[in-house]
């Protein structure tokens, strides 16, 4: 049922209102101190929604959400699990989204 609700959800984060997006983004964040390492069998899915275009974001807002939630990934779930979804994430995103996967990583 995990992977049912985290598949509807991470449309949410790429969606295309800003404030829906930036909510989702925070709920997230809010979600992760909740089920740490039970994140595990959605992790290689949540991890590019919650990148893609939100690190890149010109909306401060969304910027700020998706770098909280990065750090919220990093201090509650094991880095095991996300050293793979990271290390793709760096070496295939560009820009500012790409220096902050790469600082993660180090």
């Amino acid at each position: 049922i995990l992977f049912q609700i985290f598949d509807a959800f991470k449309y949410r984060l790429h969606d295309s209102n800003s404030k829906v997006n930036q909510v989702a983004l925070e709920t997230m964040h809010k979600m992760i101190p909740l089920l740490k390492d039970n994140l595990s069998p959605v992790i290689n899915m949540l991890i590019p929604a919650m990148v893609d275009n939100n690190l890149n974001s010109k909306n401060p807002g969304i910027y700020a959400a998706a770098t909280n939630v990065i750090q919220a990934l990093c201090q509650h779930v094991d880095n095991y699990l996300l050293l793979q979804p990271f290390c793709t994430k760096a070496q295939f995103l560009n820009g500012k989204a790409k220096q902050d996967m790469t600082e993660k990583l180090a």
